[in-house]
């Protein structure tokens, strides 16, 4: 029962993330730094509003790990919106959407898990997929390539703290430091590139705020009931949200074979899930 509820709430946390990367991708004159900033305050302000209401503190009991996730989800975040700025936004979400990947490499690096021979072979299948959404999309160049899956292999990174501190910690307090970090890093950076904004501008901004708070309680939610391994891989969905987005608001091309990569993507994450569920 619980991995089914976490799996719904990990559906739920792609749609509202969708909404906030349609927001961010249309706001593309601020910098990335100051879209951080804002997106993070405005979840900021409400996470800790919450803290205070039900009276729970807010430093809770994993001081450390809670700081790296900050730290990872921080970073992560900052190279996902360069990377919002440099592709189309169905490839850059694509390939972003890696992550589940990477933590299964990871936990055969750090943790010494297992991986058979078929599970290779998704992985593999996968990847394939990134050689397809690079060579055949002209919006994807090396560098915006790098970005995105340095900001996948951070996300990664951010799932297994995620699994890691559990239940030990109120879901508030992980999404408190993550945002605390966030609007830190976002704020100095904004000191220097600075874009006021006008009119519909601050109702945006402070969406990305609503949006991404939504989005990061149902995500935090769901892989601290969840293994991350199982959970981790639902997030593809939000691939199929954001080609809608970028094809019918911002009137992005998808050739049949960057599309293909990105099915591919899709196929060895949703294999690799229902393997690893069938063998447990």
């Amino acid at each position: 029962m619980s991995q089914r509820k976490a799996i719904q709430y990990m559906l739920l946390s792609t749609l509202f993330f969708s909404f906030m990367s349609w927001i961010i991708k249309y706001l593309n004159e601020f910098s990335s730094f100051q879209l951080m900033f804002f997106r993070s305050l405005g979840t900021l302000v409400l996470s800790v509003s919450y803290l205070l209401i039900y009276k729970i503190p807010p430093l809770g009991n994993q001081k450390k790990l809670l700081i790296a996730r900050g730290l990872t989800g921080s970073m992560a975040m900052f190279l996902f919106f360069i990377g919002i700025t440099l592709m189309s936004l169905g490839s850059v979400v694509s390939l972003r959407y890696t992550a589940p990947l990477f933590v299964a490499l990871l936990a055969v690096i750090f943790l010494n898990e297992k991986i058979k021979a078929l599970q290779w072979f998704f992985i593999t299948l996968s990847f394939v997929g990134v050689l397809f959404v690079k060579g055949y999309d002209p919006s994807v160049s090396l560098i915006g390539l790098a970005v995105v899956l340095s900001s996948a292999i951070l996300s990664a990174i951010t799932f297994m703290l995620i699994s890691k501190i559990g239940e030990k910690d109120h879901y508030m307090v992980i999404i408190t430091y993550f945002m605390f970090t966030a609007t830190v890093v976002g704020g100095v950076g904004s000191l220097f590139i600075w874009h006021a904004p006008k009119g519909i501008e601050w109702v945006l901004l402070i969406g990305t705020g609503l949006f991404g708070f939504v989005g990061q309680v149902f995500m935090t939610k769901a892989f601290q009931i969840g293994p991350a391994y199982k959970i981790a891989p639902f997030k593809y969905i939000e691939v199929v949200f954001s080609l809608l987005i970028g094809t019918f608001f911002f009137l992005d091309v998808y050739s049949f074979y960057s599309l293909f990569g990105m099915g591919l993507i899709i196929s060895g994450l949703s294999l690799s899930a229902l393997y690893k569920r069938k063998k447990l």
